[in-house]
């Protein structure tokens, strides 16, 4: 299989299909479950967080940086590891962003030990689940979480982005609309 194939494959598998309704992949829904998350929330702030066209639909890219604003891509692991180490060396902590769920390094330094862990698409979209459920009040509807995941302080840069994600929530969600406002733990 050449890299480019291997590439688009696992692209699929993290991002999964899409059709009028979206089901969250697997991975999505085993660190949602996790969690006790929706998986369709978890899924809606990857694509806003790290989403990239591939052959014409937005998918989360697993080895996505965000350094000081600007987005930067990889084909690999390894080469996005390279990148985030170079960042590090010119760039303040606070301002660098890595993987599926954009985790920044240096306001979350307690939940990965070297910085390219953050790289693990596994690991990655745990510690979003992680900081989502942390974010949230039970009865709360999510998209309050979901402001405060990237900006825990609110104001009008957390309604952006809720208004944002709120998109790729309705996409995922479809016609079939989940109720994510008092519900807590949906596969």
């Amino acid at each position: 299989m050449s890299r480019h194939a291997s590439l688009v494959l696992l692209a699929c598998v993290l991002a999964g299909t899409t059709q009028a309704q979206e089901i969250p992949p697997p991975a999505y829904q085993v660190a949602a479950q996790r969690a006790g998350i929706p998986s369709t929330v978890l899924y809606a702030v990857a694509l806003q967080e790290s989403g990239t066209r591939l052959r014409g639909r937005l998918v989360p890219w697993p080895w996505t940086l965000n350094v000081a604003g600007k987005a930067q891509r990889y084909a690999t692991r390894g080469e996005a590891c390279t990148g985030l180490r170079q960042a590090l060396r010119r760039t303040s902590a606070t301002r660098i962003d890595a993987g599926l769920g954009q985790i920044n390094l240096g306001y979350h330094p307690q939940r990965y030990a070297q910085p390219c862990d953050l790289l693990d698409p596994y690991r990655n979209l745990a510690i979003a689940a992680e900081i989502l459920r942390e974010q949230h009040t039970p009865g709360e509807d999510w998209l309050l979480a979901i402001g405060r995941y990237h900006r825990p302080a609110g104001g009008a840069p957390a309604a952006r982005y809720r208004h944002s994600v709120s998109q790729h929530l309705a996409r995922v969600q479809g016609d079939h609309r989940l109720e994510i406002s008092t519900r807590r733990n949906l596969p």
